[in-house]
């Protein structure tokens, strides 16, 4: 007697798909809109990248592909013999050390004083605040070369000519501003509720910035910090005037002494030096910034 075979289980019924919905033309704006600012996003990358891509590139030239009179984007032989003879010819590695010290004292300088004016400023409105935000804005308006001869004249007086803490006073006093008005801006975005549900638990005001202003201002605190020192690593005019010594010289006043005096540019060691002048700066962000997206992420706040 054979077994019956059970009848085979059938299918479900699958239901109908559906067609896809046809693009209208707002959607085919919005890809359109995506695209332009996608578009326009490379070539604001692409307009910021170049100099530095044919610096670097220029740097790895030798001689006789700087000579050419038809150039390359790309070096056909590398070499590091600009590098060499930048480094022969001039003390790059002792401005490097000025620059860094005058740049770096300067910076938190500049952002130990700019932490509680900006705090004041925006928590304490009054007449301070306001002659402090109109001073902001005046201090914008004066061209360098306006002051340069006052400021000169001043710094005499104090024998701060010739002195790297007679230019580390500049910096801060030229930065001040910018950093004061950038911090401002991060102070207003902590709100007063937190401040006051501290002072409710018991803390002091001085323990309420240590403990609830200040990690929330980490962002800002880094970015203020990172724009002083660039500012002043980069700032070339207030240096030539103010520093005589060679010795004393920063890193972009000697980056000059790669120009002859009919105005002819050595063109492969300064290709060279300016790389390593920019590496610091550089490295700087690449340390910070690590600590201000952190900050970012720590110090946002749910509504």
């Amino acid at each position: 007697m054979s077994a019956a075979v059970p009848a085979p289980e059938q299918a479900a019924p699958q239901p109908a798909s559906r067609p896809l919905p046809r693009p209208t033309r707002r959607d085919a704006r919005r890809r359109a809109g995506r695209t332009g600012q996608y578009a326009a996003l490379l070539c604001y990358l692409v307009f910021l990248a170049f100099p530095l891509l044919w610096l670097v590139s220029t740097a790895f030239k030798s001689p006789r592909e700087l000579g050419s009179v038809n150039p390359t984007w790309l070096p056909r032989h590398p070499t590091l013999g600009n590098f060499r003879t930048a480094l022969d010819e001039q003390p790059l590695l002792h401005a490097a050390l000025n620059s860094l010290l005058v740049a770096g004292a300067a910076a938190l300088v500049s952002v130990a004083v700019a932490v509680p004016a900006a705090y004041a400023m925006v928590r304490f409105k009054g007449a301070v605040s306001r002659a402090g935000t109109g001073w902001i804005l005046v201090s914008q308006m004066f061209p360098l070369v306006l002051i340069i001869i006052p400021l000169f004249m001043v710094l005499k007086n104090l024998h701060l000519i010739d002195s790297r803490a007679g230019l580390v006073v500049v910096y801060v006093v030229w930065t001040l501003p910018f950093v004061l008005w950038m911090l401002q801006s991060y102070v207003k975005a902590v709100p007063v509720s937190l401040e006051e549900a501290a002072a409710i638990d018991g803390c002091s005001r001085l323990r309420t910035l240590r403990s609830v202003v200040l990690p929330l201002l980490t962002p800002g605190l880094v970015a203020t910090l990172m724009f002083a020192f660039v500012t002043s690593w980069n700032e070339f005019f207030f240096a030539l005037v103010l520093l005589k010594s060679p010795e004393k010289q920063t890193m972009s006043v000697i980056l000059t002494h790669f120009t002859g005096a009919e105005g002819a540019a050595d063109l492969g060691p300064l290709a060279a030096a300016s790389v390593l002048a920019t590496i610091p700066s550089l490295v700087f962000f690449a340390l910070l910034q690590k600590r201000l997206v952190g900050g970012m992420l720590s110090g946002a706040v749910k509504g």
